[in-house]
């Protein structure tokens, strides 16, 4: 898994457990690790968003690895950070990363499924989706469509 070695593997072992029995969902592991968007209101106004105090070991050890992941060329997690740090910022985007990568790895202790990286060929599939999806609706509008340089890979009748 991009931004996780063996070290930081052995340390998230040893924090939350071989199979994280202990948390139900993704959701009560994130917020015991302090790497949730918190929610303060009051009478309907929002006073804070900052994340709660959590276990800080394990944060900080999600903020080291949703930096390293982040350096990963053609990973999901670069495509999610390029995507959200204009909007977000470094840190807050940073923090994104980290709750992606937190439920993550309850998905991957508690299911016991295997992590298989999606970067640039679900992006390019998806790409290809839009396309074909975007080509079909303008024909239905009654355009016609001509490809002048590139060549669709599934062409449309």
């Amino acid at each position: 898994m991009p931004g996780l070695g063996v070290d930081s593997a052995q340390q998230i072992l040893a924090e939350v457990g071989a199979n994280a029995v202990v948390f139900a969902s993704d959701k009560n592991l994130c917020s015991w690790v302090g790497v949730c968007p918190g929610d303060e209101e009051s009478a309907g106004e929002s006073s804070s968003h900052r994340s709660p105090q959590g276990n800080r070991q394990m944060r900080r050890l999600l903020n080291q690895a949703a930096n390293a992941a982040v350096k990963t060329k053609g990973s999901i997690f670069e495509i999610m950070y390029r995507r959200l740090v204009p909007r977000l910022g470094h840190n807050q985007t940073i923090g994104a990363v980290a709750h992606r990568l937190c439920r993550l790895i309850w998905l991957l202790l508690r299911k016991g499924v295997r992590y298989e990286e999606r970067g640039p060929a679900v992006s390019q599939r998806s790409r290809q989706n839009r396309t074909s999806k975007m080509i079909r609706e303008l024909r239905t509008l009654g355009y016609r469509v001509e490809f002048l340089n590139a060549v669709p890979s599934n062409p449309m009748p």
